[in-house]
């Protein structure tokens, strides 16, 4: 079982859970729960939820100022307390989105929220994940991820329960809010920001096999803010993985709109589309995870990125019929494993190319790009939507950027600074010439 499930041990598995918590608000909160927080926000504002979606959007592109500042705070304070921080901040950022009358107000605090969000979930997170897990974090990113589908699973028909329970998004923001906080406080009281602070070494591997497949120096691989701007894999990666986000939050921040509007679904069927859509999406975190970890985070980006771009078109074939059909639901099936998938490369691809040490300052400068790149999804649905009224050439868009991934990702050194690899690497050298 531990082969198929992994052997993360007791501290380790309390890592996961709570990464997979960070990225279940983040998908919350920023993105899926734009399909509800849009039209009521729009409401309050007296908008058109097209011109909220493009505020997100630029929202996005503002917050990578905070990614910026809170990389700089993770390389100073660490993980565990860093996350607790920016959690309580998104917290009330979420709240004053939720009621307030003006646009400006509401693109600013969503800056805010989305800059603290995603900063705590891969920023602080990902740092988390790089150390503890650095050669086993193909897995481990599959189930961190599945934070991500489950909220699309499930906070949708949640977030609407709560707007029909409370009477308005003003009150039912109010909880939302303050879970987030509450998550803030326990991860600052329970987390810790290495393995050894645990008494595991990185993986839960014993101590003959890190002394002998590991890294053990415990530096922070020599990586400056100027040399990392200078090193084209920190761009490649940022890129190539904000794409690919590109495409899912693109998909998923407006699935319950296009179901509806396109393929005629009742809005609560298009709920429960969502939701089914979700979950096959856990599942095919968990199986992508396992790819990754056996034939590597390389050629898995390129197998995944293949078979997305061909879901995109089917979708939009399945579009022209305008009604739920074989192609529809077939098509949905196929961009599940997207969404199930995509997320996990975000820190998967830069913990590989880099390794564990000095992850806090490479993630710094690393994610800042990968969120600036990520964050157009939403100016591409907005702008895609009011000019041409429907998002089938998004979908386009979308497949493009899936086989232009597919082609750049090949020229990527998989290994290339990573020194727990080096060390595995000249460790089964030394026992060949034995």
């Amino acid at each position: 079982m531990r082969k198929i499930f992994g052997d993360y041990g007791k501290a380790g598995w309390v890592v996961i859970i709570y990464c997979f918590l960070l990225f279940y608000l983040y998908i919350a909160l920023i993105n899926d729960g734009t399909n509800v927080l849009a039209s009521r926000a729009a409401e309050n504002i007296g908008c058109q939820p097209a011109d909220i979606l493009q505020a997100n959007g630029y929202a996005g592109i503002i917050a990578v100022i905070g990614y910026i500042i809170s990389g700089q705070i993770n390389n100073k304070i660490g993980p565990r307390l860093t996350c607790g921080i920016l959690l309580i901040i998104s917290g009330g950022s979420y709240i004053v989105c939720g009621n307030t009358g003006s646009l400006i107000v509401y693109t600013v605090f969503t800056a805010i929220c989305a800059a603290c969000l995603l900063s705590a979930g891969y920023v602080a997170g990902g740092t988390l994940i790089a150390r503890w897990f650095p050669k086993k974090k193909g897995l481990v990113m599959g189930y961190v991820t599945m934070g991500n589908n489950t909220a699309s699973a499930t906070f949708v028909a949640l977030y609407t329960w709560l707007v029909m329970a409370t009477g308005s998004i003003k009150t039912a923001v109010i909880p939302i809010g303050i879970a987030a906080a509450v998550l803030g406080i326990i991860g600052w009281i329970f987390m810790r920001n290495n393995p050894k602070e645990r008494g595991q070494n990185p993986d839960n591997v014993s101590d003959e096999v890190f002394a002998e497949e590991y890294c053990t120096e415990e530096d922070d691989g020599g990586w400056t803010i100027k040399k990392l701007l200078k090193t084209k894999e920190v761009w490649m990666a940022a890129i190539y993985t904000g794409l690919l986000q590109v495409c899912s939050i693109g998909v998923m921040s407006q699935l319950v709109t296009r179901n509806i509007e396109t393929f005629h679904m009742e809005e609560g069927s298009a709920i429960m589309m969502m939701t089914i859509l979700a979950i096959l999406a856990l599942i095919f975190s968990w199986i992508i995870g396992l790819i990754d970890d056996k034939l590597g985070t390389k050629r898995t980006m390129q197998i995944f990125c293949a078979w997305y771009a061909v879901a995109f078109v089917v979708n939009v074939i399945a579009a022209q019929q305008h009604q739920e059909s074989f192609l529809f639901y077939f098509s949905i099936f196929m961009i599940s494993m997207g969404i199930g998938g995509s997320g996990n490369f975000t820190v998967s691809l830069p913990a590989s190319i880099f390794g564990r040490h000095g992850f806090d300052k490479i993630n710094s400068v690393l994610f800042p790009i990968q969120g600036f790149v990520t964050a157009w999804c939403f100016v591409i649905d907005g702008a895609i939507l009011k000019q041409f009224g429907n998002l089938d050439p998004a979908y386009l868009l979308f497949a493009g950027i899936s086989i232009l991934v597919m082609i750049l990702v090949s020229f990527i050194d998989e290994h290339k600074f990573n020194k727990d690899y080096i060390a595995e690497e000249k460790h089964h050298r030394l026992e060949q010439k034995k």
